[in-house]
């Protein structure tokens, strides 16, 4: 126990604390009244100053550290009120200190007891915490944050530190045990420390700390009529501790006295008005709530000591107590688990055998059917590696949407700092989505200049066939034998992947883009004149080819003389799936008229693009209102930028170059069969692919299926994919075939 806790509170009447007053810091009071204190004497001189004269055992040094960090938080936010000390009389310019004045000359000695003077901040010192409003809870976390981040980049000899409030410390506490009177309250308090011993303690090495307050409660902070913090008027539990030790005060001095739901909401507003200004970390939301309710036990543990030493009046002393003792009960009635989900926690999820029925029940019998015979339940992902609940790692070698790898930091980052700054529609200006279709436009052919921003695949497509349509007059369409191009009722006609028994639309005809004569016929077959062909350059859903570029070039052509135009959906192939180029379309030596680009774009964050010909885009004004309210909004486009930046710092292409010819080698070695791609898109013909599958999902290895019959696998991992996956991914696949 700091021994300044049991020290003699400093015997002074107000008559003293007037004398003192005038003697050292030229302050002539009219009255005094006692504001009561734990261990030090504090008066009010008139309307003018705060006396405080501390306890004999009080340490000068740490008296000056309170002095320096009050005037280094004043010095970084000066909007931030703080109490800051007086210059005594014997310095010779009384008044207020200012930053840079040296601490240990704003006190001053008064017999065996030093003395400072404080300015009087506005509002009120007792509040009732109960009666603060939403707004006023959000502030107080808001103002805590704040308070950290001015306290930064202070630092002081005295701040590391033992004291007996700061919750890094709670497991002192068991010491105080025996003075808990109430065994029900003993009880409670030691089923928290065990909890902190736990969950909270082998975790406190890896918490942001720094030095913090300890102690913002409302006795130590000034407020308006509306409850909202006013002034900060007390560092004298400060010292070097982890952020959320200041969240634990907080929370127990701001959200006691309510009970079950309303006390986690209360508290749940709190941190948001702390990210406001400081992201919480998942470590912090995992142990705050077991750090919350510690402090909450080391209140009635500390004040039940002080009593038994005789150091206060047990009334005083144990005011809190009660609330303390119902906000503990309360937490436990949740469950640490549930406590920290509550708080925010994403948690360490654990299998839940409902969520199939759920699924089904909640979506209904149209929705996709769930991948393999044993579905993965998902927990979190990195890079090319899925986590699932049971805690095993499954290399993924077919999501092509996390582009660049699952959540790679540099998108995260861009998404998070973006939203936490504005989200809104590009009907305002912001520099995201124009950056943006600047730099789509410069990787592609100058005959396309003109970006249209959407949210997905299916939109952009949507869109493409809107404007060819209205641009050429035609209705016929042209795509593959079983291409998927989106679900809207425009592209679903051109997705014969889901067409199932239905007749094919008649303005449509397909084609088999492994028969390179097929074309011409299909374009003879129409009954009306094509509007576009839309082509995904590596043919994911027909079985995926390396297409020959004449061949291509050639439909192209043939297109265009048929009175259509050409649509590059981009959103499987692009990106820099295939390696050689950021877009497919390069590939084949065409300048499409549309590209199309979608779920990569943001690596799984909705956004999505048409670039086209501004000629086109000309001869729809004042026909067309072209806009979409979430498309190229800020945080899309920062996700898509991040993307961008991510494939060229990394060199993906060059990475799916190497990689890509590994991946083919590797296949062609071990699969008996027909096997085909470019980049990281290959697929491998198998009468049995479906159970392939399924069997390399049982070894760790995640791979689709695709083609007409469902007979090829559909191996198209993510671009951070390298030359040691593809090792356990042919592995994986030669057991499976054997």
């Amino acid at each position: 126990m700091d021994p300044v806790l049991t020290g003699a509170t400093p015997r002074l009447t107000a008559e003293d604390a007037i004398e003192i007053g005038a003697a050292l810091f030229g302050v002539r009071a009219p009255e005094a009244r006692d504001l009561g204190s734990e261990r030090d004497r504090t008066f009010r001189l008139g309307s003018e100053a705060i006396l405080k004269v501390s306890n004999a055992a009080e340490d000068p040094d740490v008296l000056d550290m309170e002095a320096a960090a009050a005037l280094h938080v004043t010095a970084v936010d000066p909007e931030l009120r703080v109490a800051l000390p007086w210059r005594p009389v014997a310095g010779g310019d009384p008044g207020t200190a200012r930053p840079g004045d040296d601490p240990a000359a704003l006190r001053a000695r008064w017999g065996e007891h030093w003395v400072r003077l404080y300015d009087v901040l506005p509002g009120s010192s007792r509040i009732e915490a109960r009666a603060l409003s939403d707004a006023a809870l959000a502030g107080w976390g808001e103002t805590t944050a704040r308070l950290g981040q001015a306290l930064r980049a202070f630092t002081h000899p005295c701040a590391t530190r033992t004291m007996a409030w700061d919750v890094q410390h709670a497991l002192a506490a068991r010491e105080l045990l025996g003075d808990i009177r109430d065994a029900h309250a003993r009880a409670c308090v030691e089923r928290v420390l065990d909890a902190f011993a736990v969950r909270v303690a082998p975790a406190w090495p890896r918490l942001r700390a720094q030095v913090v307050h300890t102690d913002l409660t409302v006795d130590n902070t000034l407020t308006d009529e509306h409850g909202r913090i006013t002034g900060v008027i007390d560092f004298g539990d400060m010292s070097h501790s982890a952020l959320v030790s200041d969240l634990a005060s907080v929370l127990d001095s701001v959200c006691g006295g309510r009970d079950g739901d309303e006390l986690l909401r209360a508290a749940r507003l709190v941190l948001d008005g702390y990210q406001r200004r400081v992201w919480l970390e998942e470590l912090e939301l995992e142990v705050l709530g077991v750090a919350w309710a510690a402090r909450a036990a080391v209140t009635v543990a500390i004040s039940s000591w002080r009593v038994a030493q005789g150091l206060e009046e047990a009334a005083f002393a144990e005011r809190y107590n009660a609330i303390a003792l119902r906000t503990i009960e309360s937490l436990e009635a949740y469950g640490w688990d549930g406590v920290a989900r509550a708080l925010g926690a994403a948690g360490a999820r654990r299998p839940d055998p409902s969520l199939a029925a759920r699924r089904a029940a909640a979506f209904g019998p149209a929705i996709d059917p769930l991948f393999y015979a044993s579905p993965i339940e998902v927990s979190h992902a990195e890079g090319v590696w899925l986590h699932d609940t049971e805690g095993r790692a499954l290399l993924d070698a077919y999501n092509n949407v996390p582009c660049v790898g699952h959540a790679h930091p540099r998108v995260t980052a861009a998404v998070a700092r973006q939203s936490a700054l504005v989200n809104t529609h590009t009907r305002y200006l912001h520099p995201n989505a124009i950056e943006l279709a600047e730099r789509l436009t410069a990787t592609c052919p100058p005959e396309l200049d003109t970006v249209m921003l959407v949210n997905s695949g299916s939109e952009a497509n949507d869109l493409a066939w809107r404007m060819a349509t209205m641009a050429t007059g035609n209705r016929g369409g042209l795509c593959t034998t079983f291409a998927y191009h989106g679900i809207t009722e425009a592209i679903a006609a051109l997705s014969p992947e889901g067409w199932f028994d239905e007749p094919k639309p008649a303005h449509v005809e397909t084609w088999d883009p492994f028969d390179a004569g097929a074309f011409s016929a299909a374009v003879a077959r129409l009954d009306t004149p094509p509007a576009a062909a839309i082509l995904d350059g590596i043919v994911t859903s027909d079985g995926i080819a390396e297409l020959d570029p004449a061949t291509v070039r050639g439909w192209v052509d043939a297109t265009r003389a048929a009175g259509g135009l050409w649509i590059a959906d981009e959103v499987q192939s692009g990106h820099g799936r295939t390696g050689e180029a950021l877009w497919c379309f390069e590939r084949f030596g065409v300048v499409p008229d549309f590209v199309t680009l979608g779920k990569p774009m943001g690596n799984g964050h909705p956004v999505a693009a048409v670039i086209t010909r501004r000629a086109i885009v000309e001869a729809l004004v004042g026909r067309a209102t072209l806009f979409s309210t979430f498309g190229g909004n800020p945080v899309s486009a920062a996700a898509a930028l991040a993307v961008l930046d991510v494939i060229e710092d990394e060199r993906v292409l060059e990475r799916v170059r190497r990689t890509g010819a590994a991946l083919g080698e590797a296949l062609r070695a071990v699969a008996p069969a027909d096997v085909r791609g470019v980049g990281l898109a290959w697929g491998v013909d198998l009468p049995d692919a479906r159970a392939v599958r399924d069997r390399m999902r049982e070894l760790g290895v995640l791979v689709g299926t695709t083609g007409r019959d469902g007979n090829t696998l559909k191996i198209r991992p993510p671009l951070a994919f390298e030359e040691t996956h593809v090792t356990q991914l042919a592995e994986a696949l030669s057991r499976a075939l054997g």
